[in-house]
């Protein structure tokens, strides 16, 4: 009895001590990520630095290692973000750079998976599948990366380039999943993936995701329009509605990052009276989310775990930024005739941020080969993705000579 009593009082403890940690850790990182904005250092990166602090390398001397509850949680915020996202993807937007973003996200994710991939054989010696596998993970821009740095870097471009890169990262995670899954059944299972399978996979992913997205924005703006209660309650629905979107398509084995996208698209730009009220909480929410994904992920990484890694990594970084990028970028926007300098700066701005952390997840939980490996590898590609890319956007426009509309 008395034991008992011991156990439950160290697991109230332990739960106290778990709340303090998490609540002072957010207030450091954002205080933190206020006093380095005003030197140019990309927010995002800070976050990431303080979870690496307070990590069991750093003097936090925390030791987190569950990827399941990785998971679970990345996925709950990847949601969040966007949902946020869709939300703030106006009309003119998607009129004036829907197809060029499609083929970005589609096909532009393809040509970066197969180029990464190559590399990567190379510089690691993996198999084919496991090396196709990293340019997979990596192959997706990241929607919160990609618009907050956007946004606090001011940089002056045409409407339709800012347009082509927040519809991009919100469009492109299905197909990087739908490689990196078909990929993962290649490797963990004895059969591999027959053909006619991958093209079943890839019609539930892409077309069930669009179906379910579509349908759930309407039925969310129709319910925001006919709900008689208090604005505060709008919000709570919208956070039950949004979370049961990328859940429900998700179970249905279609993909629950276009859906919960696509869904606030629709909700975003229909008139109701939640409008205002639930845009404004999911901003605030979205940077919740964003704060607390990239903490995570700085405590899952082991610092002393990189170092063999380094140099090949950043190797492979380099054939991302400098020719994954730009080649998927030229091809995809040859036939819609863009500006050279409006398509190379859509090619510099093409960030990596929590996605592709999150994807190599998905080998790891699956039991692949090399999965901790690849994990190290992304996290090393993703630190460089957001330093340099992210600290030089403002350069980039003016060296390109862009101007706003």
């Amino acid at each position: 009895m008395a034991g008992r009593q011991r156990q439950k009082g160290s697991a109230l403890a332990a739960s106290h001590d778990i709340i303090l940690i998490a609540g002072v850790l957010c207030l450091f990182a954002i205080l933190a990520g206020l006093f380095s904005a005003r030197v140019g250092t990309p927010l995002l990166l800070v976050f990431i630095a303080v979870g690496m602090l307070a990590g069991e390398d750093g003097p936090g001397r925390i030791r987190f290692d569950d990827f399941e509850v990785a998971y679970l949680t990345g996925s709950i915020a990847l949601a969040a973000i966007l949902f946020q996202g869709g939300l703030s993807t106006e009309r003119h937007m998607i009129r004036q750079a829907f197809w060029p973003s499609a083929a970005l996200a589609t096909v532009g994710v393809a040509i970066s998976a197969g180029i990464v991939g190559a590399a990567a054989r190379w510089l690691f010696g993996f198999a084919w599948p496991e090396a196709f596998l990293l340019g997979a993970v990596t192959a997706p821009t990241d929607a919160a990366a990609v618009s907050v740095l956007l946004r606090l870097s001011r940089a002056a471009v045409p409407s339709r380039v800012t347009a082509a890169l927040e519809v991009e990262s919100g469009l492109n995670d299905p197909m990087s999943v739908f490689l990196t899954v078909g990929l993962v059944e290649i490797l963990v299972s004895p059969h591999g993936l027959p053909l006619e399978d991958a093209a079943l996979l890839f019609l539930k992913e892409m077309g069930g995701g669009a179906v379910i997205g579509l349908a759930s924005g309407y039925a969310l703006q129709w319910l925001f329009k006919r709900l008689k209660t208090e604005r505060s309650i709008f919000p709570v629905v919208a956070v039950g509605g949004a979370l049961a979107i990328f859940g429900g398509a998700q179970v249905l084995g279609a993909s629950g990052f276009l859906a919960i996208y696509l869904a606030g698209v629709i909700t975003g730009n229909s008139e109701h009276p939640a409008r205002e009220i639930v845009a404004s909480f999911f901003e605030a929410l979205s940077w919740l989310a964003q704060i607390i994904l990239f903490l995570m992920l700085g405590l899952l990484v082991t610092p002393h775990e990189l170092s063999p890694l380094i140099l090949p990594a950043l190797a492979l970084a380099g054939v991302l930024i400098f020719l994954a990028r730009p080649a998927a970028v030229a091809v995809c926007l040859l036939p819609f005739r863009w500006r050279p300098r409006e398509a190379a700066f859509i090619s510099w701005v093409g960030l990596r941020g929590a996605v592709p952390i999150y994807l190599t997840i998905i080998p790891l939980l699956a039991g692949a080969r090399a999965g901790q490996e690849m994990f190290n590898i992304v996290f090393v590609v993703v630190i460089l993705s957001v330093a340099v890319q992210g600290w030089t956007i403002a350069p980039a426009a003016r060296l390109l000579r862009l101007t706003a509309d």
